[in-house]
Formats: structure tokens, C-alpha cells, sequence
């Protein structure tokens, strides 16, 4: 694993070909720059530990060379430190393809990430597995050596997966593509699902427009559930969310937050959602095609402010090339 550092106000110029020059594109220097971390990266996972704000995405390369993974840290939006190849397909030997959409989380002292592989159909092998770390930098594991999910259920893709852990502990995991939606109850160690007290394992919480890249945040006592519409290759993609409450639902949809912008970027989606420790403050982390992109694997890992309305609503989110301000997580 290789340790580089990166500072952000260098990417300031670098993640904008299309611009003469900062000032021409508006960008503010006290701003922490958007990209927030340099290179083909997607559907990130954010997540803070003690202070500091990890990145997890996809290196948005084709298919078949996607077989490792980065992280990136901060603890000011402006100094980055990367974390090359945290876990491969040499590790995870059932992975033929490529591994993509991680989600991470903490528990008793070890570090999970959570992986889809392989373009999975039915009778194939592949799904969502998971790996296990020491550290939160990997390198990471395979824990069970093959897939936690490899069947496809409801019509549900194992892709795309978010570990939610609720008020009283329980771990939940969304997830699914081809326009499903399921979530499960993960066991204590991560290593098989639990029944659902109707004896199921599955429980199907599609909502309208769904496509794929499910996220929980848990606020006020409010379940806010978003995903992502659209093709993930296109302008129309963009994410959606529903307030429930119940983390099972049901999940009726309320609007978008994120989509295209003809002078910023396109194809704005697979998010996911972090808090400062520090200042309460909300961000949004997710990837957008750059402006004049041709290849859907032409997507960077963006981030902004998230914000809500006195009643609880989230307001639409305006993407930006200055990024939020420094901040300390």
C-alpha cells in the first residue's frame, strides 16, 4: 500500500481542463476545490473517524480494470492523503471482474469495507462481500472468501450497498441495482444475515424512480433515504430522497437534491452523506461527469454543503468547482 500526500489547493487548476484558469471559472481560493481529491474516482463513501474524513470510491476506469481500490483522508478539505490499492482482486480471489461501490464503518475496534464484484447474473458468482481491516487505510481482507450476497432477490441486483447502523445497534444493509431496492440485518461479526422477525432475510423497500446507490442518514429521529435515478452514464442521473419514519419505510418520494448543471458538471449521483464532528455541519460526497466528458467512466469525486430546511427538508444542492470551505471534522 503507498502513502502520497496531496494538497488541495494544487487541484484547484488540475480537475478543471475545460477552464483557462481558476480566476476564469470563478473559483475562490479560500474554497477547498472541486474535484476534492485528483483522478477517475466514483461513488464515494464518506465517513469520519476520529477527526478525520475518509473517502472511499471507485476507480472509475472500465470494468475489467477496476480491480483495486483507494482511500483518500483530510482533516481540513485541503490536505489530502492517499491510500493506494487498500484492497485487490488478488485478495478477494472470487472477484473476477472488477469491485466497486465500497461502504465502510467501524465496529469493536475493526474496520469493514463492503465491496460489490463482478457483474453479477443469476447462477454467477459474485454480489457484495466484505473485508476487514486493523486500521481504516486497509489494507483490507477478504473476510469470508466469497460473497455475503451473491443471489438475486426481489429483482435486485447485490450492488451498490450501504451498512446503516441504527439507533439501537442493529446494522442494516441497503442495496440492489436493475431499479430494486432490499435491505437486510447483518449479524454482529458481519458474516451472515439475520431473520427478519417474519422469518425473512429480504425485505424490499423500493422506492419511486428508484435505480441504484441506496443511502440512510438517521437525523432529528427522521429516517432520510436517497438514491440515485437515471443512467449512470447520462445527464439525467441525479439523486432523490424520502423521510420516514421507520428504516424499513415506507419510503415515498419527496424530490431531488442533486442533479446536472450545463455550467458545472452532469451525471451528478452515488452520494453518500457526512456530518462534522466539530460543527454539526452536513456534506454531500459524490461524482459528476466533467463538463465535455464522452466516456461514462469520465466521473470525480466532488463535494459540497448539505443543507436543510426549518421543517427538516433537504434543500437542493448547487454544484460548485470552489468546494465548501476548510473545515475541521
Amino acid at each position: 500500500m503507498k502513502k502520497t500526500s496531496i494538497f488541495a489547493s494544487s487541484l484547484l487548476i488540475t480537475g478543471f481542463a475545460l477552464c483557462a484558469g481558476v480566476a476564469s471559472c470563478g473559483i475562490k481560493p479560500s474554497g477547498s476545490g472541486n474535484p476534492c481529491i485528483p483522478g477517475p474516482y466514483a461513488d464515494p463513501e464518506g465517513i469520519v473517524y476520529d477527526g478525520t474524513l475518509f473517502i472511499y470510491p471507485t476507480r472509475s476506469l472500465p470494468f475489467r480494470e477496476q480491480t483495486s481500490m483507494d482511500c483518500f483522508s483530510t482533516t481540513d478539505l485541503k490536505h489530502w492523503t492517499k491510500y493506494e490499492n487498500i484492497i485487490d482482486t488478488s485478495e478477494v480471489k472470487w472477484a473476477w471482474g472488477a469491485m466497486w461501490a465500497p461502504s465502510v464503518l467501524r465496529k469493536d475496534g475493526k474496520y469493514y469495507l463492503f465491496f460489490g464484484a463482478n457483474d453479477v447474473h443469476e447462477g454467477e458468482t459474485g454480489g457484495i462481500g466484505v473485508a476487514v481491516s486493523d486500521r481504516p487505510e486497509g489494507p483490507f481482507k477478504d473476510l469470508l472468501g466469497r460473497p455475503l450476497i451473491n443471489e438475486i432477490v426481489n429483482g435486485a441486483q447485490p450492488i451498490d450497498q450501504y451498512v446503516f447502523t441504527d439507533k439501537d445497534g442493529s446494522c442494516y444493509m441497503y442495496y440492489g441495482g436493475w431499479g430494486h431496492c432490499n435491505v437486510v440485518r447483518l449479524s454482529d461479526d458481519f458474516t451472515s444475515l439475520v431473520p427478519f422477525p417474519d422469518g425473512k432475510l429480504y425485505r424490499e423497500v423500493t422506492p419511486e424512480n428508484y435505480t441504484e446507490g441506496p443511502f440512510m442518514l438517521l437525523k432529528d429521529g427522521k429516517y432520510y433515504f436517497m438514491w440515485s435515478e437515471g443512467d449512470w452514464t447520462k445527464d439525467n442521473y441525479r439523486v432523490a430522497y424520502a423521510i420516514s419514519e421507520s428504516p424499513f419505510g415506507p419510503f415515498r418520494r419527496i424530490g431531488t437534491i442533486l442533479e446536472s448543471d450545463p455550467a458545472v458538471g452532469t451525471g451528478a449521483g452515488h452520494h453518500s452523506v457526512v456530518q462534522s464532528s466539530k460543527t454539526g455541519e452536513y456534506y454531500i460526497v459524490y461524482h459528476r461527469h466533467p463538463l465535455g466528458a464522452a466516456d461514462g467512466n469520465d466521473r470525480v469525486t466532488c463535494i459540497e454543503e448539505l443543507h436543510f430546511d426549518s421543517m427538516g427538508k433537504i434543500l437542493p444542492v448547487k454544484m460548485t468547482f470552489s468546494g465548501p470551505a476548510p473545515a475541521t471534522f
